[in-house]
């Protein structure tokens, strides 16, 4: 349902207004004379200039500017007709028309914000039923997230947030969520607040209390504040500023109804304690909000948009984009110097910059406030939690323990991942055992079986080892752990030219390197946010660990868990040499400063790391479904064409010789048939057209010691690389029965041996040549999904870099692997 503002309406129709929006004086103003909701308008004419223009409303006329009649959303007469819900006959009458407009104005637009670690996005979560990422540490959200639900009659359209501290112009989050505030107009904020950092948080509230606009304060972990033992009486301090506070334990679904309950009373205007008031700054800075205010009202346009006392205090903090946005009102130049005078009168009386006064201010007020309505506890209830930092950030076990956690959760994605990966596997081997009876010989049945089947079946093997490796970074980020992670590995990642903040980005990239690029929104320095985005597909990916799976079954038995841990390892170590060099050539730059929070620590919800869990495995499931099944096909149909080539030998003459020979048993005969088989399929498949274009690239491949089907594998790669193991499926034939002879794609790849060349009848995948791939996998050109990201982060320069070194550095690597290796 798309909104419509009075501004838009054409002369000579008529509509229904849903809402006002605006601000203090204009807003009062405008409803006073009858724009109000469910009242019809009528627009009469433009002025000359297009601009005002005149309504008749409530039988009389008044003008508006345009950009006054764009805080006025409305129904149009077509819109009510489909709102009604009614059939229409060329007539509608008024009464319709107002019912409609009601209909409409159910919609309540929620934004909502906070600081990082408040427990917003698990709110956003519980209330929609959406599963939005939550992560016990900053910028986990970098975009907005949208869902809409229905209560009581009315229709939610919720927005989460980025997680910010404030909202002047320090990060990009910040001036995001800014942004939207101003331009999107949100009916009401619901600003959530954590109950066990109460000071920190209400520096925001008093943001947005200088907004004016609409808030509803979620005290959200408000369990976590009764059990320290603290009393806490919001209602006061909610009657006190202004704004009604809900108590919620977002984890638990507790205090949600409640809170939607007082959304619904503060917008339709029905809570008493809902009014808007002024933080009261003192005498010279009140002066000075004053002056430059005086100066605002002479442009009525300026506070048609935004709140005037916002506007001066934004000023009265040097905040450039606001001074910026002020540039396009004609009293710009004599609101920038009443601003200076105001500035510089301050600075010179209080001997600090004006946005640390303005700062100072704030928290002055915030703490009169608790004063008279928080009571803190007398014990010290977080002892225990500084003496397990005491254990996690030591200078010399917090790295210890931080690399046991890691070696365990790859360790782990094997031992207990290898049981249902047996389950599936099997349970695919049936389904084609099951195909293979009832279908028909033919295309239909060779794409089923060879193409899907065996190139999604040999991907969705693995999805427990995804699954398993994804609760375990759920749990180090939900317990507040990956934050401690980032706090020791500060140091490193400072010599290497990188924030400590980069390290998170870094290790979410171990899940999937996509949401990894996004996250280095959070880093509030550009050459950062660039050197972290190019080493971020050295982190080894989830779609990566299928091939890693795969070969470390098959080759490495032993040791299994350390083969995949040095592999992570490789990854690292390559990204710390590509920051070392690329800082000195292109991203020599001032420090930035390690500003970071440290959250408590708090207990895992199973819910919520379920959700973390399940929802990748969907991606993952999804992609199988479109990507990785699109990709099989085509793969199979490349392989599988031309049906007619020529052998270099007689084949079926020679099975028929075989068959007829009476001397040999049966078993005898099986054997040398299948052999027999075996060679002029893949003479066959050499010719086919995906062996060609195999054979092309062989060149550059064979000085790795890879053959042209682990060639072939490493393009389709490209899309994801998922796909690498869907292609080895249907290129090395995996047979993927149930019976005892069955032999799966593990077991095929180990009988596998080179037919042309200096390797000819040596085994393709010995443990040298599988190391060398799965470092070639690891660092080569990131999945296109990484590169749009890397373009849209950035721009298309650093997204080809990153796919020309990616790859050149992989062939590199494997080639120092495979023929320094070869030396032993």
């Amino acid at each position: 349902m798309e909104i419509t503002y009075l501004s838009e309406i054409p002369s000579g129709e008529e509509a229904i207004i849903t809402k006002v929006l605006g601000h203090g004086a204009f807003r009062k103003r405008i409803t006073e004379m009858g724009f109000v909701k469910g009242k019809k308008v009528t627009v009469i004419k433009n002025a000359p200039l297009q601009d005002p223009v005149e309504y008749e409303i409530m039988g009389y006329k008044v003008s508006l500017r345009r950009s006054e009649a764009e805080m006025v959303e409305v129904v149009s007469v077509e819109e009510a007709k489909n709102l009604s819900g009614i059939e229409f006959n060329g007539v509608i009458d008024e009464e319709t028309l107002k019912k409609s407009a009601i209909q409409k104005g159910k919609v309540i637009n929620v934004a909502l914000v906070g600081n990082p670690n408040c427990g917003k996005t698990t709110l956003f979560n519980y209330a929609s039923g959406a599963h939005e990422r939550v992560g016990n540490y900053s910028g986990v959200t970098v975009d907005a997230k949208e869902a809409t639900m229905k209560k009581e009659g009315y229709t939610f359209r919720i927005v989460d947030l980025p997680g910010t501290y404030s909202i002047t112009e320090y990060s990009p989050e910040e001036l995001y969520v800014r942004k939207h505030i101003t331009e999107k107009h949100p009916d009401i904020v619901i600003n959530v607040v954590d109950a066990s950092n109460l000071e920190r948080n209400l520096f925001l509230t008093t943001q947005l209390i200088d907004m004016n606009i609409k808030v509803v304060i979620a005290l959200n972990m408000y369990d976590e504040l009764e059990d320290k033992g603290a009393k806490f009486n919001y209602t006061a301090l909610g009657e006190m500023i202004g704004i009604p506070f809900i108590p919620t334990v977002a984890s638990k679904g507790k205090g949600i109804d409640e809170l939607f309950a007082k959304l619904i009373e503060v917008y339709e205007e029905q809570d008493p304690t809902v009014r808007h008031i002024h933080v009261n700054y003192g005498l010279s800075i009140e002066k000075a909000i004053n002056d430059i205010q005086h100066e605002i009202w002479k442009n009525p346009a300026i506070r048609v948009q935004l709140s005037s006392r916002f506007v001066a205090i934004k000023l009265l903090e040097t905040d450039k984009t606001m001074l910026e946005w002020l540039r396009k009102f004609d009293n710009y130049e004599n609101i920038k110097v009443v601003a200076e005078k105001a500035i510089a009168t301050l600075e010179k009386e209080y001997g600090e910059r004006s946005e640390t006064i303005i700062t100072d201010a704030k928290y002055g007020f915030i703490d009169g406030a608790l004063k008279e309505t928080y009571r803190q506890a007398k014990a010290d209830k977080r002892k225990t939690k500084r003496e397990l930092d005491d254990i996690l950030t030591h200078r010399f076990w917090g790295f210890p323990i931080f690399f046991f956690f890691m070696w365990l959760m790859f360790q782990a994605t094997f031992t207990l991942g290898s049981y249902p990966m047996d389950w599936i596997d099997a349970g695919v081997g049936a389904l084609s055992e099951w195909l293979q009876s009832i279908m028909p010989a033919g295309p239909v049945r060779d794409l089923v079986i060879d193409g899907i089947i065996g190139g999604c079946g040999g991907v969705i093997v693995f999805l427990p080892n995804i699954l398993i490796l994804f609760f375990f970074i759920s749990l180090m980020e939900d317990t507040g752990y990956m934050a401690r992670a980032s706090f020791i590995m500060d140091k490193l990642m400072h010599k290497i030219g990188l924030h400590g903040k980069s390290f998170i980005p870094l290790v979410m990239g171990f899940g999937c390197n996509v949401p990894a690029i996004m996250a280095t929104r959070t880093l509030d320095n550009r050459k950062d946010r660039i050197l972290t985005m190019i080493i971020t597909p050295f982190m080894s990916c989830s779609a990566r660990l299928p091939v890693y799976v795969l070969l470390i079954s098959a080759i490495f038995p032993e040791n299994q868990g350390l083969v995949l841990f040095s592999i992570y390892i490789i990854g690292i170590f390559l990204a710390i040499v590509t920051a070392l060099i690329m800082k000195k050539i292109a991203f020599a730059k001032k420090e930035v400063p390690f500003v970071m929070e440290l959250p408590p620590y708090r207990i895992p919800t199973l819910r919520n790391t379920t959700i973390h869990m399940w929802h990748k495995g969907q991606q993952y499931l999804r992609k199988m479904g479109t990507v990785i099944l699109f990709a099989s096909i085509l793969i199979w149909a490349l392989g599988y064409f031309p049906r007619n080539v020529e052998y270099s030998q007689d084949y079926d003459a020679q099975i028929a010789a075989v068959e007829a020979n009476t001397q040999l048993s049966n078993d005898t005969k099986a054997e040398q048939i299948q052999f027999y088989e075996v060679e002029k399929e893949s003479e066959r498949q050499e010719q086919s057209y995906i062996g060609r274009m195999g054979h092309a690239i062989e060149p550059i491949i064979s000085p790795l010691g890879y053959d042209w089907k682990m060639g072939v594998s490493i393009i389709t790669g490209l899309a994801a690389k998922e796909i690498v193991v869907s292609t080895m499926g249907i290129l090395y034939q995996a047979d993927m029965k149930a019976d005892e002879n069955s032999q799966t794609l593990q077991t095929k790849i180990k009988e596998q041996k080179h037919r042309t060349g200096v390797l000819n009848g040596q085994e393709v995948f010995t443990p040298l040549v599988s190391f060398g791939f799965m470092i070639f996998i690891l660092i080569y050109f990131p999945c296109v999904a990484v590169i749009a990201a890397i373009k849209k982060e950035a721009n298309w320069g650093w997204a080809l870099f990153t796919m020309v070194y990616t790859t050149g550095i992989a062939w590199i690597m494997a080639f120092l692997v495979y023929q320094i290796g070869s030396l032993f």
